[in-house]
């Protein structure tokens, strides 16, 4: 690793992580932020969706979102990744773009999951579930296990509309802190990547957000399962019954 990489990297980490190694706390509460996605934007993706593919079953909305998905996240990572490359914009200034472009993943991510949910029939109109959700979603296998709990062998998505609170709290609980363990340190590790000069941000912001995106799409299907046939009646309603948008 040269002179000029390693320098980056020290910046970098120094910019996201405290002396003991653990995030800063404004990342910490970024990220709790950016899973966050309100339902209404939810219901209004959907919508837009299927108004651009009116003859688009439930399942092939899914592959559609999947493919925006994917796009935006690794286009958003490259992108981000290839400014240390341009001389005006130092490593210090590039950070601060990667830290907003993993924000911008973990609420493209957010966006993503809910809407596969509400497509599966399960309507999320509490805020704590649906972090739930995107949270042990973001965690794979180890979330999946977790959320096993509430479903009895059936994927464990379907549980999410009729679980109890007190034992959705609970697991919610858990989830939340693994959730913010391991991102943490895995997304840290991707905003360093990101601002490392030389081209090398490009690589790692790129494939880095493709492989954590293809891991959600899989961790989704665990999730939820085979996709319905046709848009579940309630969300139908739902959608027709959003406001029109005014164009400007």
């Amino acid at each position: 690793m040269g002179f000029k990489t390693t320098s980056a990297l020290r910046v970098a980490g120094g910019a996201v992580f405290d002396r003991d190694g653990k995030p800063k706390s404004h990342i910490a509460r970024g990220i709790e932020r950016a899973v966050e996605v309100q339902r209404p934007l939810v219901l209004a993706n959907i919508r837009r969706l299927q108004r651009r593919h009116p003859e688009a079953s439930a399942a092939e909305l899914v592959k559609i979102l999947e493919h925006h998905y994917l796009a935006a996240v690794a286009g958003g990572g490259a992108a981000v990744g290839a400014t240390a490359v341009v001389p005006a914009v130092g490593t210090a200034a590039a950070l601060g773009l990667s830290a907003a472009a993993t924000f911008g993943f973990l609420e493209a991510t957010a966006l993503y999951a809910q809407s596969v949910a509400e497509l599966h029939g399960v309507r999320l109109q509490d805020p704590e579930r649906s972090r739930t959700v995107v949270m042990a979603i973001m965690l794979g296998e180890e979330g999946t296990a977790m959320m096993q709990q509430l479903s009895k062998g059936k994927p464990w998505g379907s549980a999410m509309g009729t679980a109890s609170s007190g034992m959705l709290g609970s697991i919610g609980s858990s989830i939340r802190k693994q959730f913010m363990r391991k991102m943490l340190a895995r997304q840290g590790s991707v905003i360093i990547g990101r601002a490392l000069p030389l081209g090398i941000g490009a690589v790692i912001g790129g494939a880095g957000n493709y492989t954590m995106g293809r891991s959600v799409i899989k961790a989704t299907h665990r999730a939820f399962g085979d996709v319905p046939g046709a848009i579940p009646g309630e969300l139908a309603a739902e959608i027709r019954a959003l406001p029109e948008r005014r164009s400007a």
